[in-house]
């Protein structure tokens, strides 16, 4: 049985209450390709546009989005971040966006640092529009979790 259907089969949140309280620490990944045309307005450790810095603009979006991640995706629990820290690289023609989110609950993060991460991407996208639209926002994935049940460790 899916853990969002109850018995009855409609969609249910699932329900916490019985859960240990434990540290939960969850890490998520998206990688945005631009191409040179983008990547020639690359300054130091950022990309610099008439919008502003990308990656610092980025950094604040993805990190609101963390916050905000059970008004976007239905049935997830409101919670209090303990913590949440994006860090974005440029490596050749990639951009390398990672989101770390992190707190004491009865529930995981996973979805705040896939949230925080998708959304980082997407505002990288919009900010470099403007120079090209040869974009692509290759991958979001889940890297590692731990606390609660299960930990996982992305192995490849």
């Amino acid at each position: 049985m899916f853990s969002h259907i109850d018995s009855q089969g409609n969609p249910s949140m699932v329900d916490v209450s019985d859960k240990a309280i434990t540290r939960r620490v969850a890490r998520a990944r998206s990688i945005v390709v631009l191409n040179d045309a983008i990547m020639q307005h690359l300054q130091g450790q950022d990309i610099q546009t008439k919008k502003g810095p990308v990656f610092q603009t980025a950094i604040i979006a993805g990190t609101m989005a963390a916050k905000r991640t059970s008004d976007l995706i239905p049935l997830c629990h409101p919670l209090g971040l303990d913590s949440c820290k994006l860090t974005i690289t440029a490596q050749g023609n990639e951009v390398i966006i990672e989101c770390t989110t992190a707190l004491e609950a009865k529930t995981g993060v996973e979805m705040e640092a896939l949230v925080g991460a998708s959304v980082a991407a997407l505002t990288v996208y919009d900010m470099c529009k403007a120079f090209s639209h040869d974009i692509v926002i290759k991958e979001t994935r889940l890297l590692d979790k731990t606390g609660g049940k299960n930990d996982f460790h992305q192995t490849s």
